[in-house]
């Protein structure tokens, strides 16, 4: 029977504090996995490297590695220096198994980690309620690197927690590398007009380029008085962070590494559960030219009780999940007489729909349509 081990694979930093944080990572897993000895180097900077991590775990008798990448993203250092070290290390030790995990990305628990710092920020407790930031815009701070898809995934975390908490505006800047850099990216911010801006780091641990992002916002602020600059901490060794680190081990050990790329297994299961339904889509195209009602039976009903009542017929019989922002100022209620299909625009209260008329009236709006759905 093969003895295993866990090595986490860090970065680095010039920060001693950085290299702390990190190790207090080790002592968190260590905890999840009390039976199994875990370890952890770097690629540059700090010690231990990567290869003193490796050597603690083979004197401690193990000869099955499980390594998991300790970053955010995959970019150069995940794809190819962690794996490079790995590589070089095993050919030396010809009875070691070595098997690379994933880096910790978007999970699911990476992105309640980054909205509690967000919430913390703002004195939240609780997720606010839908409307109650729309007053607030929320800039994400990526660490930027030459990796296009590294900093795509920093984007696509930006519009996750933007739609998750309801931000009024969210913008996306780097720390470095890449563009727009966070000096920039919050000078064009500021000509949005919001008057409260929470800049949040997506970082796991302190360093240089924390102290920086903060010095920035500082000196931001300090010119714009009248702008409520709020910073979010870092993720440290949250729960969140370690159940991720946990759930990358498990799937190193396993070798599947699942996702939700396969549409009709993740409908089924979401079928099972109770989440969707299988429904008949009335705007498909028939060749006999029949042509679809609402009233045949199809496992759910057309017959909302809504707030509101629109009088107009339906053209076609698609639908669209429920939005919660469907109120948002910059939303689908920019569109109202614009075209928007008629099934969204079932969500839109009355209310709303006559406010936003109002609104477009006064500033002499004039709508694309000459005969506007509703």
């Amino acid at each position: 029977m093969k003895n295993t081990g866990i090595m986490i694979c860090g970065h680095g930093s010039r920060s001693e504090p950085a290299g702390e944080e990190f190790a207090l990572l080790s002592v968190g897993l260590k905890r999840l996995y009390p039976d199994t000895p875990v370890e952890y180097g770097f690629l540059e900077y700090s010690a231990p490297n990567i290869h003193m991590g490796l050597d603690k775990l083979v004197e401690q008798g193990v000869t099955e590695i499980y390594a998991v990448p300790g970053m955010l993203f995959a970019a150069t250092h995940a794809k190819n220096d962690i794996p490079s070290v790995l590589t070089t290390y095993q050919k030396k030790h010809p009875g070691l198994s070595i098997h690379y995990g994933r880096e910790l990305g978007l999970h699911p628990n990476m992105i309640l980690a980054f909205e509690a710092r967000i919430l913390e920020a703002l004195g939240i407790t609780e997720p606010p309620h839908h409307g109650e930031l729309y007053d607030t815009m929320l800039v994400v701070v990526g660490r930027g690197t030459s990796d296009t898809w590294a900093n795509a995934e920093a984007a696509k975390l930006a519009r996750i927690v933007a739609e998750d908490l309801g931000f009024g505006w969210t913008e996306i800047v780097y720390s470095g590398v890449t563009f727009p850099s966070v000096g920039r990216g919050l000078e064009m911010a500021l000509k949005l007009g919001y008057k409260r801006i929470v800049v949040a780091p997506y970082f796991l641990f302190t360093g240089r380029l924390i102290d920086r992002i903060y010095d920035y916002v500082d000196v931001v602020a300090k010119n714009n008085p009248d702008v409520a600059f709020l910073k979010a901490d870092y993720l440290k060794d949250q729960v969140n962070v370690l159940e991720t680190f946990m759930a990358r081990v498990e799937e190193c050990k396993t070798g599947e590494f699942i996702d939700d790329h396969d549409l009709m297994r993740s409908f089924k299961e979401r079928l099972a559960r109770g989440e969707v339904d299988v429904h008949h889509h009335h705007a498909e195209f028939q060749p006999d030219g029949h042509e679809h009602t609402h009233d045949h039976g199809h496992g759910h009903t057309h017959h909302h009780n809504h707030s509101h009542s629109h009088d107009h017929s339906h053209e076609h019989g698609h639908h669209h999940g429920y939005y919660k922002h469907v109120a948002h100022p910059h939303g689908p209620r920019t569109m109202i007489d614009e075209n928007i299909c008629h099934c969204f625009m079932r969500q839109i209260p009355d209310e709303l729909i006559e406010e936003e008329r109002k609104l477009r009236a006064e500033r002499g709006a004039v709508s694309y349509r000459d005969n506007a759905p509703h």
